[in-house]
């Protein structure tokens, strides 16, 4: 139940990647649909997330997750130090002078590189494959904004990183919720 949690909360940062960033130059009903596809993936995740807890008896039973403490001392320490390369790293390029866009594609590099850093904790191929995904994503936006591209970082960097979170979050809730059912 512990991993279906985590993919919760990947499902929703993936859709507020993408309803934050699926805008110009974007026509706007290309946003307008990515958007109510990112909501739907989301409601998705929920109605998975709400069947595996019932299941579960109020998500008591671990689902045969073997790592009970997966919130210890190593994920609190990969998490601060991502809050402070992520918001520091955002002022830093402010002064640095970089195009607003970097932000975003610093943000997916960021979230990337801490779900990367957390696979040797959690040892789930679940947070590994999506977050080589922001991390690339992230450098090829960060790599853009000095290019003639720059008004395509948000969707690079931001709908795209979005859109990698949900499909992961949407693949690893099945995947658990017919694992609980198998039982």
């Amino acid at each position: 139940m512990r991993r279906l949690n985590g993919v919760l909360i990947g499902a929703v940062f993936g859709m507020v990647f993408v309803a934050v960033n699926a805008n110009a130059p974007l026509p706007p009903v290309a946003g307008t649909i990515l958007r109510a596809l990112a909501t739907l993936g989301l409601a998705a995740v929920i109605v998975m997330w709400f069947v595996a807890m019932r299941r579960t008896r109020g998500g008591t039973d671990t689902g045969g997750d073997p790592r009970p403490g997966m919130f210890n001392r190593k994920y609190v320490v990969i998490v601060a130090l991502e809050a402070i390369a992520l918001f520091g790293g955002i002022q830093v390029l402010r002064l640095l002078g970089w195009p607003s866009q970097a932000g975003v594609a610093w943000t997916a590099l960021i979230v990337g590189v801490h779900f990367v850093a957390l696979w040797p904790v959690w040892r789930a191929v679940s947070i590994l494959i999506p977050g080589i995904g922001l991390t690339v994503l992230g450098l090829a936006g960060l790599v853009m904004v000095w290019t003639q591209a720059v008004t395509w970082v948000p969707f690079v960097s931001g709908v795209l990183s979005g859109l990698v979170l949900l499909a992961g979050s949407l693949f690893y809730a099945w995947r658990q919720l017919r694992a609980l059912t198998a039982r």
